[in-house]
């Protein structure tokens, strides 16, 4: 993901984004809307997920009705083990936290071009909100970041959250910002090539202090 700190010019940004069974990546075109809806009706209210990392633990809860694309990608990337053993690769203060390149290059490699149509912003990118980002219209895939704080500046250029984290922000607030953007800044003011291509072999190697995201479950 690519999303700008406040002292930049422009906005853009670049996030790419499971469990025992590997859940295949789906295609923009067929993405399911009739069976998101049916999932959506059988699970009332908001969904919560755990985030176990090298920090402790916080709590995302997600709202299909803010952003429903979104929140059934984040929910099917969650539930295949996608996330697991991943590492927090972008972490700027005062601005947001970003993950969402997996530790296995090969998995990222099936997912980072399996884009889904862009949700209407309907929820503000507040503090503890959390949302896909991406570098053109219908790119969103993997990547996802939380707003460290009151980032709605970003509401009007289609970064739509789809959930809030309700429990451990200080959690999120202690993940390792020491690398900045050198160790995984987006792709277009900054380069993600070997995150993708070597994954956590490179990040270890070079990055050594970055927090991991240990896994990712339904609560």
């Amino acid at each position: 993901m690519r999303i700008d700190p406040p002292a930049a010019h422009f906005l853009a940004a670049t996030l790419i984004l499971v469990g025992c069974e590997r859940v295949e990546p789906v295609p923009s075109s067929d993405v399911g809307a009739d069976a998101m809806a049916l999932r959506a009706a059988t699970e009332a209210g908001p969904v919560e997920v755990a985030v176990a990392t090298s920090q402790g633990e916080f709590v995302i809860a997600v709202h299909r009705e803010w952003a429903p694309l979104g929140a059934e990608r984040f929910l099917t990337l969650v539930e295949s083990g996608y996330y697991d053993d991943a590492r927090f690769h972008r972490v700027v203060p005062d601005f947001i936290v970003q993950w969402g390149l997996a530790g296995d290059p090969a998995l990222t490699a099936e997912w980072m071009n399996a884009y889904i149509p862009d949700d209407p912003v309907v929820a503000s990118n507040t503090r503890g909100r959390i949302a896909f980002a991406f570098t053109d219209p219908g790119t969103r895939a993997t990547q996802v970041y939380i707003s460290l704080v009151d980032n709605s500046r970003l509401d009007s250029t289609g970064f739509a959250p789809f959930g809030e984290v309700v429990s451990g922000m200080d959690v999120v607030d202690a993940l390792y910002s020491g690398y900045g953007e050198n160790s995984g800044g987006g792709l277009r003011r900054g380069d993600q090539s070997r995150i993708v291509t070597e994954g956590n072999t490179y990040l270890d190697r070079e990055y050594p202090l970055l927090d991991r995201l240990i896994g990712a479950s339904r609560r």
